[in-house]
C-alpha cells in the first residue's frame, strides 16, 4: 500500500515549518496564522466552531486564541444575547496582517500545484476533499471519546 498520509503529513509540516519561520516577524507562532486566518474569514465565530473548523481539540483552540489575544491580533466580545458566549473578531493588527498570511498561502499552493494541469488540480482537489470528509468521520467518532477498531 502506497503511504499516501505519509506524503501528506510530511507536506503539510514542510509548510507548516515555512509559514513558522515567515510569520515570526509578526509574531505569530506554532500554527496560530490558522486560527487567524479563520477568525478574519468567520468573523464573530465562537471558540467552539473555530476548533471544529480547524480540527483541534478546544484545549488547543483555547490556548492559541489566548495567545492571539494578548499578542493584539484578535479581540473577545460579548454575544449580544448571551454574554456567556465570546465571540471572535481580528483587530486591526490581526487585520493588517491577514493579507500577508494570504499571499503566502497563494504561493505554497502555486508551488505545490508547478506542473499541474487544471484538471489535475481539480481532481486532486476533489480526491482531497474525500479523504477529509472520510477522516472527519473518525474525527468526530474519537473526539466524543471513542476508540477506533483497527
Amino acid at each position: 500500500m502506497k503511504e499516501i498520509l505519509r506524503e501528506l503529513g510530511m507536506a503539510a509540516r514542510a509548510l507548516d515549518s515555512i509559514s513558522n519561520i515567515e510569520f515570526k516577524e509578526y509574531e505569530l507562532t506554532k500554527g496560530q496564522y490558522l486560527y487567524l486566518v479563520r477568525i478574519c474569514e468567520n468573523p464573530g465565530i465562537i471558540q467552539e466552531k473555530l476548533a471544529e473548523m480547524i480540527k483541534v481539540d478546544r484545549t488547543t483552540a483555547a490556548r492559541a486564541v489566548k495567545k492571539l489575544e494578548m499578542n493584539g491580533f484578535i479581540e473577545k466580545r460579548d454575544a449580544p444575547d448571551n454574554k456567556k458566549i465570546k465571540k471572535l473578531f481580528p483587530s486591526e493588527k490581526g487585520k493588517s496582517v491577514y493579507p500577508v498570511i494570504k499571499r503566502e498561502n497563494l504561493y505554497s499552493n502555486e508551488t505545490a500545484l508547478q506542473g499541474f494541469t487544471e484538471e489535475e488540480k481539480d481532481t486532486l482537489f476533489k480526491l482531497m476533499e474525500r479523504v477529509r470528509k472520510n477522516i472527519e468521520k473518525d474525527w468526530e467518532y474519537v473526539k466524543k471519546g471513542n476508540k477506533r477498531n483497527y
